[in-house]
């Protein structure tokens, strides 16, 4: 085994490359084929956390024009590690996901109540009405079942929906106001084919491979959630490994020295989505980064350390503090309710950083 592997700051800049933050020119299609997938979320505290995961990377992105790609064909919306958008040519592989996840709802006890007990009969209803009436909301289907309300109550239509787009039956087609428009995977994109275990199970590993740089066979695995940890152990053992700044043994892309070297990273603060990618694993972003980001949305008020809805504050390479923005939308204005920074800013830091603020303003068609 190769012992010299990249070193920190090296396996630091094939991340943020990998990811999308290095310098470059960028379409969003190409940003999207670049990452992989963009997670979605619905807390609106400043702005979804796709369109913040865009803004940072993408000058000239517009709000919401992500969704415009799903009338086009160009994404489609399915489950990573979490509901995403993901680039069409990831469709033919697919497939495995869609298959797992429609499994795993078969087999639960707790969708099957909520689809009551002539599921398969509801599952072909709403396939039915979609075939004949679709593109359909949720809303769009009445039932005689009546609800007790809430986020997991839901009428058998909604879970025999749920169940369908889970396996890769139905697809969204489009979003509106951030609701889901359903309609057959035929008419979008084609009804998903299986693929040779060996096929996407390299399409997966070498995929996230190349946009982390540097990787345990754990690390490729949990990028898409495609693949299980002895799936990507397996694919692993057939290829050269090193150890990484950490000492681990992992795998590095082949030209990873080359690429690192020719990474340039513009000199501008980023501030980034709290699902931003470079921050979902939060131990790769505390061994490469020095940084301990925890999303405190979910947190009691009374023990957040930062705040409800914070953003990691990126200068060039460098994590280097998180500001709570929010939007009132009222006035029409962007506040910052609170700043930390890792260490006192430089004058040149403070004066990118209030650039940076001013950009999300202006994205957001607001006052700072």
């Amino acid at each position: 085994m190769n012992q010299h592997g990249p070193t920190r700051e090296e396996s630091r800049r094939l991340l943020l490359a990998g990811q999308g933050l290095a310098q470059g020119s960028w379409s969003l299609e190409t940003m999207l084929d670049q990452l992989g997938f963009v997670q979605l979320d619905s807390i609106n505290a400043v702005a979804r956390a796709q369109e913040l995961t865009l803004h940072a990377r993408l000058p000239n992105y517009r709000h919401e024009s992500i969704f415009e790609l799903l009338g086009k064909k160009k994404v489609f919306e399915h489950w990573t590690h979490d509901a995403s958008l993901l680039p069409a040519s990831c469709w033919p592989y697919w497939s495995e996901r869609f298959r797992q996840r429609g499994q795993r709802i078969l087999r639960s006890s707790w969708w099957r109540e909520r689809m009551g007990p002539q599921s398969q009969q509801m599952i072909e209803h709403v396939l039915g009405r979609l075939s004949q009436q679709g593109p359909m909301q949720s809303k769009d289907f009445s039932s005689e079942h009546k609800s007790a309300g809430g986020w997991w109550n839901w009428k058998p239509e909604k879970a025999a929906l749920e169940y369908l787009w889970q396996s890769g039956q139905i697809s969204v087609v489009k979003r509106r106001n951030f609701h889901k428009f359903y309609d057959l995977s035929s008419r979008f994109l084609g009804d998903p084919a299986p693929n040779p275990p060996e096929e996407w199970i390299h399409w997966a590993c070498s995929g996230a491979l190349q946009r982390l740089g540097v990787a345990t066979p754990g690390e490729l695995a949990a990028y898409w959630g495609i693949v299980s940890p002895i799936q990507a152990r397996q694919w692993c053992a057939s290829q050269p490994r090193l150890r990484d700044s950490a000492g681990r043994e992992a795998l590095a892309v082949s030209d990873w020295k080359e690429r690192a070297a020719a990474v340039k990273i513009p000199r501008r603060v980023r501030l980034l989505a709290p699902f931003d990618p470079i921050l979902r694993d939060r131990a790769r972003a505390s061994r490469l980064f020095n940084f301990d980001y925890r999303f405190e949305a979910f947190v009691p008020a009374a023990r957040r350390q930062h705040g409800y809805y914070t953003l990691p504050i990126l200068d060039g390479s460098e994590l280097v503090g998180r500001v709570t923005p929010k939007l009132d939308r009222k006035s029409g204005q962007l506040r910052v309710l609170s700043v930390h920074w890792e260490n006192p800013p430089s004058a040149a830091r403070l004066a990118r950083y209030q650039e940076a603020l001013q950009r999300l303003a202006t994205f957001l068609g607001v006052s700072l």
